[in-house]
């Protein structure tokens, strides 16, 4: 909803499309609690014929006003301002601009990820001509049945808004609704503009009060009073009820209406990737994350939930195992969420609105009501349980020896602070996490595990650090993650943002490799080692030093052999004022807790092989577990 000018004003002003585009982009704010603050913070860019005489530009033309930011990949720059939109609350972001070409399909897979998460970026990549007079274009993707059909449609199924600037005016409609869907809480996501090289070069009469101030509001519906009532009688009649809170708590702001809730009702509260740090890790009712990746309590608790109360959650299967993992008999399901599509999934009782003000009126609303006593005591011994296990997995008996990669974690959260944040997306680390990471404030866990994409980490480590200058930022990052997309390093380096990027060496793709063996395909192309006798990549591994590439990016690095060097090392980095590298080769022994919950992977339905036979088996008795929530 936004709040336009109320000067009449007819004068106009002479400008091309890309420079009315920068200024009406410097002039846009949102509000929300009382609270404004700039939408778009910044752009990035890489610029090629297809955007440096357009938005190149308009870029110095302006850059008084629109801050601008080197990047060196496309893709890289859309998880720079995911990880700047996260961490602002989504009430802030940042554009990115590309050329024609591959420089705009760079953009998809970041383009998915900021619309899988909720998360709002606005992108404009460069386009063919609108007039068709260089046809074909250098890098133009030439359709033989529909001429109006570029690369940049590949951005369609995973934008939430899309359009194509084919003449000046048309940018004015477009513009404004490309800042309505980016600051709806409902519909956000990412926003292309793809804009024609000539259309953005081309002077055309403005407006001037499309350049004026424009204030949007970000909304915070109510729940509807019949929805909330059910809710509120469905919760009162349930025994053993259980909030699964994701990440549309944090998008809310509304952690501490969760928490007022739970220790008003002795509601234990789960939490999903995008949800953890909801709750701190030592509230009384917190029980940790949920799902395959799940603490043994929590997955305990929603195994025998008779209700499930989701807060902003979308029931991601291997976050919730929600196909499998919720059994009672009888349970049902109360959805509060700002999405209707989100709220009526498991055939919920819905209540759609924002988190804070829903959490707040089903307090109100559940006035009185307590869970019994003897279910608070039974998940609060579970917690303490569950503790000792994480305790026992995070802590090394002897600072000597080489850290496995649940100690990496465990040094790690003997260093950071409260407001620190850790990154992480892709691996065998955000299950590590998820089970053991002890979360003490509502950002500082940043796991992107909707899309789970390698590479996020280094770039999003950016884009909050922009968006927290003075906050020690720690991207965690294997060693394929790093060889995906390390050239953020550069951007880092030259912007002086001292972030710290914690680099685990284990020769490979853990994560798939023990998932690939689990499901019979016996670790196969999973590790970075020579090709053996026999053709499989089986033999010593790669004599790749990941340091020395860091080191060449820029970044000063710290070695660290033991697990005492790295708690030094970790101490060092948090200290230091430029970009810095920890690397740790780490103990390939595995620590962590086994998986409390299934994940359904499909397993090759005949074989030969006696590794796929068997797990084939284990997979029919487990999917046998399946349920339709109707």
């Amino acid at each position: 909803m936004s709040e336009p000018s109320t000067t009449q004003n007819t004068a106009t002003i002479r400008l091309t499309v890309a420079q009315a585009l920068v200024r009406f982009l410097a002039a846009q704010y949102t509000e929300r609690d009382g609270e404004r603050q700039r939408l778009i913070a910044g752009t990035w860019g890489v610029f090629g014929h297809g955007n440096v005489a357009g938005l190149g530009q308009a870029l110095v033309e302006y850059a008084d006003v629109m801050p601008f930011h080197q990047g060196r990949n496309e893709q890289a720059m859309v998880h720079a301002a995911v990880g700047f939109a996260r961490q602002r609350g989504r009430l802030a972001t940042q554009a990115v601009t590309t050329s024609i070409g591959p420089g705009a399909t760079n953009l998809v897979t970041g383009a998915a990820l900021a619309t899988i998460n909720r998360l709002p970026v606005l992108l404009l990549p460069g386009d063919y001509f609108a007039a068709h007079t260089a046809d074909p274009l250098l890098q133009q993707l030439e359709h033989p049945t529909q001429a109006d059909v570029s690369v940049n449609d590949a951005l369609r199924p995973v934008s939430r808004w899309f359009d194509r600037i084919t003449r000046p005016e048309a940018l004015i409609p477009a513009a404004l609704q490309a800042m309505r869907v980016l600051t709806d809480p409902a519909e956000t996501g990412a926003v292309t503009l793809a804009l024609p090289q000539d259309v953005q070069a081309e002077a055309f009469d403005w407006p001037e009060e499309f350049f004026a101030e424009r204030v949007w509001h970000i909304r915070r519906p109510a729940p509807d009073p019949a929805e909330l009532a059910t809710a509120a009688d469905a919760i009162r009649a349930a025994r053993r009820p259980l909030i699964v809170a994701g990440g549309g708590v944090h998008h809310s702001a509304a952690e501490e209406a969760l928490a007022a809730l739970a220790d008003a009702t002795g509601i234990p509260v789960a939490s999903t990737q995008a949800g953890k740090g909801s709750l701190r890790h030592d509230h009384p009712a917190d029980v940790g994350g949920i799902g395959h990746t799940g603490t043994a309590v929590a997955d305990h608790l929603a195994r025998t939930a008779d209700l499930i109360i989701g807060v902003g959650t979308r029931y991601t299967d291997f976050t919730t195992a929600s196909g499998t993992l919720f059994q009672h008999p009888h349970v049902r399901f109360v959805n509060l969420n700002i999405t209707a599509f989100d709220a009526h999934k498991l055939a919920a009782a819905t209540v759609v609105c924002d988190a804070r003000t829903g959490l707040t009126a089903l307090r109100e609303a559940l006035a009185g009501h307590r869970v019994a006593d003897a279910y608070a005591a039974e998940y609060r011994d579970g917690k303490q349980r569950w503790e000792e296990v994480v305790e026992a997995a995070l802590r090394a008996p002897d600072d000597s020896a080489q850290p496995t990669q649940t100690q990496v974690i465990g040094a790690l959260d003997e260093v950071v602070g409260d407001e620190d944040v850790v990154i992480n997306a892709a691996g065998s680390l955000p299950g590590d996490l998820h089970k053991l990471w002890r979360a003490r404030s509502p950002r500082q866990y940043h796991l992107e595990y909707g899309y789970s994409c390698m590479g996020y980490e280094i770039p999003a480590a950016i884009g909050v650090q922009q968006a927290a200058p003075g906050t020690p930022v720690w991207a965690l990052v294997g060693d394929g993650t790093y060889l995906m997309m390390p050239t953020e390093i550069v951007t880092a380096v030259q912007e002086g943002l001292p972030i710290t990027v914690v680099l685990l060496q284990n020769h490979g793709y853990a994560s798939i490799g023990g998932l690939s063996e689990s499901v019979g395909a016996e670790r196969f192309g999973t590790a970075y080692r020579y090709r053996a006798a026999d053709g499989s990549f089986t033999g010593d591994p790669l004599p790749v030093d990941l340091t020395a590439n860091a080191a060449s990016l820029g970044m000063d690095v710290l070695r660290a052999k033991t697990v005492g060097e790295l708690r030094a090392a970790l101490r060092t980095a948090r200290g230091a004022d430029r970009p810095t590298c920890v690397y740790v080769e780490t103990d390939p022994t595995p620590t962590a807790p086994p998986a409390e919950a299934w994940w359904d992977v499909p397993v090759a339905g005949t074989s030969t092989r006696e590794a796929a036979i068997r797990a084939r088996e284990t997979y029919v008795r487990e999917a046998a577990a399946r349920r339709r929530h109707l």
